[in-house]
């Protein structure tokens, strides 16, 4: 029986780690508040899911001795390295079977995105969440019969990071999922609150 695991990859909600563009928009507390809302709706979105295990890969690695994080998650160091040597440390060193990252800024995920993306995973080898901007916000991969290496040259926080990822997967299968915007920009975050207060209502 597989075993699917979610893997959010989070920073430690501190001034001057997270968010760091938009703090200069609106603010550090400002920036910080929404990096923590999002990611606490997130985790107790996803990790009372009982389809998946969820685990946190939190940076820095001693953020994992924070007693804020919620007792439903699994922990572990993100390590070193740019953004693709860290999720393929995820990949590389998880227990057996599917696993899918996210981030950790994107407030329209859902449990239906997550079990799609394990869905797709029974018959792709990769499937994608893709983002507005050219970067995406799912990866996942199946790892059978081995583990890929995805991240090779990737240009990060560019319109070429999902299109240079999927150049690395010539030969495999691969999956899409719906198209889903984070909050890097101060109209994201507009748009995020403008949605927080109609919840509310």
């Amino acid at each position: 029986m597989r075993r699917d695991r979610l893997v959010v990859m989070a920073k430690q909600p501190r001034s001057g780690r997270v968010k760091t563009r938009l703090a200069h928009q609106i603010g550090s507390a400002e920036a910080v508040r929404v990096y923590r809302t999002i990611l606490s709706s997130t985790l107790r979105n996803l990790s009372s899911d009982p389809r998946w295990q969820t685990w946190v890969a939190a940076s820095p690695d001693t953020s994992v001795a924070d007693p804020t994080w919620p007792a439903t998650v699994c922990l572990r160091g993100q390590g070193s390295g740019d953004l693709g040597q860290r999720m393929q440390r995820v990949f590389d060193t998880m227990p057996r079977g599917p696993v899918v990252i996210i981030g950790s800024d994107i407030p329209g995920i859902n449990r239906t995105d997550i079990a799609l993306a394990f869905s797709a995973l029974g018959g792709k080898d990769a499937v994608f969440g893709p983002a507005p901007d050219g970067g995406y916000w799912l990866v996942g991969q199946r790892r059978m019969p081995k583990v890929l290496a995805l991240f090779a040259d990737v240009r990060w926080s560019s319109e070429h990071a999902l299109a240079d990822t999927l150049a690395n997967l010539r030969g495999y299968k691969t999956a899409m999922l719906r198209t889903i915007a984070d909050v890097d920009e101060e109209a994201d975050y507009r748009r995020w609150l403008r949605t927080q207060s109609s919840r509310r209502t």
